[in-house]
């Protein structure tokens, strides 16, 4: 049987994207290796442990939590279900019921969330007005036994919630609180086609790392 191999990962490049935030730094690319000069080509990398497609650690909203380098490959590589999601427009809740229905009695160890956002990259949309999770819907997949939510969005939080309040990213924390890593900024779900998908999520190996970029790709049959 053929397989397919689909890319799920945003091009790191100058100019690209990012939370607009101190803690998130700008991508910086510099060639330093030149042919003809040095006769090789070698480049400086400058990026955030968030930068494009990447995973949250649970160290990254949980003091004390897990690192990337800690984070075990068997929970980022598998099968995974693929949520539609794509009726929840800007600005839209996604609750326990429509998690459920979505879900349609897939595993839920791993799960994607379809929303085609992707779309609105490049726009201050992508983060203003993004769908996300309720509470309860975070929860609901915990008390599943979720290890891993994939989302071709910036968060599962919802983006009008102020930072540093009381309701400062509270999925981030019910999420990675119980050990369920979080793959953002993903693209091209909507080129998967099926509802389970093997998933491939390899991080940058960051000691420490309270998150790391990734290649992440899903292979189909």
């Amino acid at each position: 049987m053929t397989q397919r191999i689909v890319d799920l990962t945003m091009h790191l490049e100058e100019g690209m994207q990012t939370f607009p935030t101190h803690w998130h730094p700008f991508v910086e690319i510099t060639q330093l290796g030149r042919h003809g000069l040095e006769n090789r080509e070698t480049r400086k990398l400058v990026l955030g442990t968030h930068t494009g497609t990447h995973i949250d650690a649970p160290r990254h909203f949980i003091p004390g939590g897990a690192t990337v380098d800690q984070i075990p490959l068997e929970q980022l590589v598998g099968p995974a279900s693929v949520l539609d999601l794509t009726g929840f427009g800007a600005g839209s809740e996604v609750d326990v019921d429509d998690l459920v229905h979505a879900l349609a009695g897939r595993c839920a160890e791993r799960i994607l969330l379809r929303f085609d956002w992707d779309r609105t990259l490049g726009t201050m949309a992508y983060y203003n007005d993004s769908p996300f999770l309720s509470e309860a819907a975070a929860q609901w997949l915990v008390d599943q036994g979720c290890r891993l939510v994939g989302m071709d969005t910036a968060m599962p939080d919802n983006p009008k919630n102020g930072r540093n309040g009381p309701k400062d990213s509270p999925n981030h924390k019910i999420l990675l609180g119980n050990g369920v890593i979080l793959l953002e900024y993903m693209v091209n779900l909507a080129a998967l086609g099926q509802p389970v998908v093997q998933l491939v999520v390899a991080p940058l190996k960051v000691r420490g790392g309270d998150g790391a970029p990734v290649r992440a790709f899903a292979i189909l049959e």
